[in-house]
């Protein structure tokens, strides 16, 4: 068996990337994965926490990649330990983060469209998840409000309005998945999730959401410290893979 490459590190997005948005990993990409750790060390840097994640990817995810960053490396896993933790509350402070919740909840209340659920805001360790549907939508319903999202722009008009009325908390909005944006302090973007892997020389990041207005990709795509790659689709990330790093 060759040897894993010295100081490089294969870095993925997960929904979109790894696996369809919200859907559990293939067989097939699972194994692929594994082939792909006996080359390079392999890690994965999602915006959702890490419940969603290990849905995703598995109960034994900590233990089949050697990196696991949940939102965005808030809650950072090496090796199948817990290595860093941060917390919104204790940094953003609770007045601020009612401040934010409640005009939310107001301007979503104000909302028309077509149909709304249930979880609106789903508070994170590190950030706040935004859901005009409401995350308790069905899979239909998901799939449906991304199409009139991508004609409505429901998502991007919110995020303006938040980002005038929040400037002075510097925080981001980004925009993932199909459904909802994430907000959390400046900075703590997927790029947050590099402090942790100073000993690598060389990080490839693979995304799907890499555009610069909105993509929850973007800041780790562009980062100095990364080489980025734009992924379409799982079966387009095996692909790229097997060039960059298997040779064929």
């Amino acid at each position: 068996m060759a040897a894993r490459i010295p100081g490089l590190i294969a870095l993925f997005d997960v929904d979109g990337t790894l696996t369809a948005p919200r859907k559990v990993v293939t067989p097939e990409m699972s194994k692929f994965m594994q082939e792909l750790r006996k080359v390079v060390t392999v890690g994965v840097v999602g915006g959702s926490d890490f419940v969603k994640i290990s849905e995703q990817l598995g109960n034994t995810v900590t233990n089949d990649f050697d990196y696991v960053f949940s939102e965005n490396g808030l809650l950072a896993h090496k090796e199948g330990k817990l290595i860093g933790t941060q917390s919104l509350k204790d940094f953003i402070g609770e007045e601020k983060l009612k401040e934010i919740i409640n005009f939310t909840l107001h301007y979503i209340a104000d909302l028309d469209i077509p149909i709304k659920r249930g979880t609106f805001i789903e508070f994170r360790s590190g950030m706040l998840n935004v859901s005009p549907i409401g995350r308790n939508c069905s899979q239909e319903e998901r799939d449906e409000f991304e199409k009139y999202d991508k004609v409505q722009n429901i998502r991007s008009k919110m995020v303006s309005v938040l980002r005038e009325k929040f400037a002075h908390l510097n925080l981001t909005f980004s925009v993932g998945g199909q459904i909802s944006f994430d907000v959390f302090p400046q900075g703590w973007d997927k790029t947050y999730c590099l402090k942790y892997l100073d000993e690598f020389s060389e990080i490839h990041f693979f995304g799907d959401k890499t555009y610069k207005v909105g993509g929850n990709d973007h800041e780790i795509y562009e980062s100095e410290r990364t080489i980025g790659h734009t992924v379409t689709s799982p079966e387009d990330t095996m692909k790229q893979c097997k060039a960059l790093f298997l040779g064929n």
